[in-house]
């Protein structure tokens, strides 16, 4: 039975080095007194120890799956350098500037040096350390090549990383826009439309079909703008709980996205390029190739590649070819059929994967900075029409009566 790992805590100590100059930092352990005498390992005497307060770490900033990512390629470096597990942790945790992660390595490495794998240690924080995640190290462990494995998984998260921030890098810009020109047009209807409201109305003159319809809809946003902004709230925050609770719900807007104009051609091509990279990083570990689309399935990100990876495995199992799976299901692209072909022909299946995972990588950089510009004109156009619709419906009525003078 694995012994309960003791509580760790991150410290502040100051001391004098061999030299006699002042130092200090921060290291985690469980009480002052192993910290002084780590401190006195490392050749420092300690002075003050005082124990960080638990609202400066509540403060501290969350953990990013970029952190995830950098304490991967850590760890598989020093896996190759040849430097014990358990120091592994203490030099890689130091290093992080984020208290959570410190904290988090602290945590693995009690669960280590308890007598837990590596592997369950990390199955014991499935906030941050995936299924496909531990399934790895778990196979690198049990092979003898934690290190290999380590940092073919370092490689996998750091692409899918960067994929993933593509993909946001290409959808924040037309949203952030977007909800300035809505913010600007509720201005101009209740702030600036019933100025010039009470201008035209010393006119004394039928007003313009255009400028009515504007200045009733800045009276019904004057009234009932709370209600308006209750109502879009309240569409936010039911729509994410939505998706949240109903597979169902996630499983129409996930098969919706891939048909819209060019954003679905940019998650088609991120789907296959996930479903690749996964699929080459576990089979080159050693995974059998039905247990590692068994993984695949759920990284891919969308529910008709899960569906049709599912379908693969199924067809797997009962001895079918992998490419002639894939390309019955009519979900992947000939070329990624193609490479599959010919990787199981060359027995070199992970190698033309990753190849497959890189070209579509490219495919969707591209698309990004081609949707980036492409969306600007579209933009443009949109906002002037908004807002220029607005001005001319507020100077109509002006350029009438100068022409009736």
């Amino acid at each position: 039975m694995a012994v309960k790992a003791a509580k760790v805590s991150v410290y502040a100590w100051e001391g004098t080095d061999r030299k006699g100059s002042k130092v200090s930092g921060e290291l985690s352990g469980q009480n002052p007194a192993l910290i002084k005498a780590q401190l006195r390992k490392q050749g420092i005497n300690p002075g003050k120890v005082r124990k960080k307060s638990a609202s400066l770490l509540s403060w501290g900033k969350r953990i990013k799956p970029q952190d995830i990512a950098l304490f991967t390629r850590q760890m598989a470096t020093m896996m190759k350098a040849g430097v014990p597990l358990l120091q592994s942790f203490d030099i890689i945790g130091e290093g992080f500037e984020t208290p959570a992660m410190r904290k988090l390595v602290d945590e693995v490495k009690q669960e280590v040096a308890a007598g837990n794998s590596f592997a369950t240690a990390l199955r014991k924080k499935p906030q941050y350390f995936d299924e496909l995640y531990c399934n790895l190290v778990d196979a690198g462990e049990q092979s003898g090549a934690l290190d290999t494995l380590l940092e073919r998984v370092a490689t996998y998260k750091e692409k899918s990383e960067a994929l993933k921030a593509k993909i946001k890098k290409a959808m924040t810009y037309p949203t952030a826009v977007v909800l300035v020109a809505a913010v600007v047009t509720g201005i101009l209807l209740v702030k600036v439309v019933p100025q010039f409201q009470s201008v035209f109305s010393g006119f004394g003159a039928e007003l313009p079909g255009f400028t009515l319809m504007i200045i009733s809809l800045s009276e019904f946003m004057q009234q009932w703008w709370w209600a308006i902004l209750f109502a879009l709230v309240a569409a936010f925050f039911g729509t994410r709980h939505a998706l949240k609770t109903s597979q169902a719900l996630r499983d129409r807007r996930d098969a919706w996205l891939l048909k819209l104009p060019l954003v679905g051609t940019l998650m088609y091509k991120s789907a296959v390029a996930r479903f690749a990279r996964t699929l080459s990083t576990t089979f080159a570990a050693g995974v059998p190739l039905v247990e590692a689309l068994d993984s695949v399935a759920g990284a891919t990100g969308n529910v008709v590649f899960k569906r049709a990876v599912l379908r693969v495995r199924q067809d797997v199992s009962t001895g079918m070819q992998l490419n002639f799976s894939m390309r019955s299901t009519g979900v992947f692209p000939n070329m990624a059929v193609q490479m599959t072909a010919i990787g199981e022909e060359s027995g070199a299946l992970d190698d033309m994967l990753d190849k497959v995972a890189g070209f579509y990588e490219a495919e969707v950089d591209n698309m990004v900075d081609n949707l980036t510009s492409l969306m600007e004109p579209f933009i443009m156009v949109v906002l002037g029409v908004i807002v220029g619709g607005l001005v001319v419906a507020m100077y109509l009525p002006i350029f009438q009566l100068g022409s009736a003078i």
